[in-house]
């Protein structure tokens, strides 16, 4: 490997803070120093690069050059990436303790349930679980994998594809054998309550103005009825009589399996998103770690095939 070709990581860190502020005040104030100070370490680094990273306003400000640019990108994925892996090197060694981080109806209806397959598996893994709508910054957070819901594309993070979701109408059973109100396909929803879920931090989610439209019934007014956080609210109140709820493969846990619900059709509308194992690149083979993912991506096979197709 040849020797490195790098500039003094004080000028990089003063030139990232500089950028992001656009204004040496308000980098010198985060990094503790003056703006002459800062201002000192772009020149050298502009010096070093023999690059013009600035254009100075007369404002007091600065505008990057399109260099600039380029490179503060660089550098500033460059300094979180060290900054994480400094905050991971100074937490106390736990090899056999992982902590996850995921969605509360995920934990509740599909993790959890799982949880003693890997104990058989790994027995000497212990896994602490941790509940989240948003998304996790592995450098500040005491965490070591997520599972989030999304679109893929994640920077400078492991990604394993676990699951594609569809989602459904579910009910009881006893919604079912009302002859004054039958439910037997999509048109029929009119005549039910329907129970909506509205999560908190999943934009673009399938709530039931978008399933009916993706089905044909655009015309069926879905403005009313109970309202719910999360997906394991929705589907007990749907266990208990009180409507009917919009599930997904991934979620429902074993409402189906156990006879609590059921579907009423098979119509089912394809989400936007998938379910993802995410974790730093640095630490995706860390032996705890490696070991979470290969169960975890074995039982998200299990879970599909069990599914079957659609």
């Amino acid at each position: 490997m040849s020797r490195r070709h790098l500039p003094p990581l004080a000028s990089l860190r003063a030139f990232e803070a500089a950028a992001r502020h656009r204004n040496f005040e308000k980098a010198g104030d985060e990094l503790a120093v003056t703006a002459s100070a800062v201002g000192q370490h772009v020149r050298a680094l502009e010096t070093w690069l023999r690059r013009p990273l600035f254009i100075r306003l007369p404002s007091k400000g600065v505008a990057l050059t399109e260099i600039g640019e380029r490179y503060a990108a660089t550098v500033s994925q460059a300094l979180d990436q060290l900054n994480e892996a400094t905050a991971r090197a100074l937490r106390p060694e736990t090899p056999n303790v992982l902590t996850v981080s995921t969605l509360p109806s995920f934990a509740l209806n599909w993790l959890i349930p799982r949880l003693g397959s890997l104990k058989e598996r790994q027995p000497h893994l212990e896994v602490r679980v941790e509940v989240s709508v948003s998304l996790t910054d592995f450098a500040r957070e005491n965490v070591d994998v997520a599972i989030r819901s999304g679109r893929g594309g994640y920077p400078g993070l492991r990604a394993d594809l676990l699951m594609e979701e569809n989602f459904f109408p579910v009910c009881s059973a006893s919604l079912l054998g009302d002859p004054a109100r039958p439910l037997r396909e999509p048109a029929d929803l009119r005549h039910h309550t329907l129970l909506h879920e509205i999560p908190e931090g999943i934009p673009d989610f399938v709530t039931w103005p978008r399933w009916l439209a993706a089905v044909g019934m655009p015309q069926i007014d879905a403005s009313h009825g109970p309202r719910f956080s999360h997906t394991f609210l929705a589907l007990q109140a749907a266990a208990s009589g009180q409507g009917v709820a919009l599930a997904t493969n991934v979620l429902i846990g074993d409402y189906l399996d156990a006879g609590r619900l059921v579907r009423p059709f098979p119509d089912q509308v394809r989400g936007p998103h998938q379910y993802y194992l995410v974790c730093p690149e640095a630490s995706a083979q860390r032996p705890a770690i490696a070991a979470f993912r290969q169960w975890l991506r074995d039982e998200a096979a299990a879970h599909r095939l069990a599914a079957g197709p659609g």
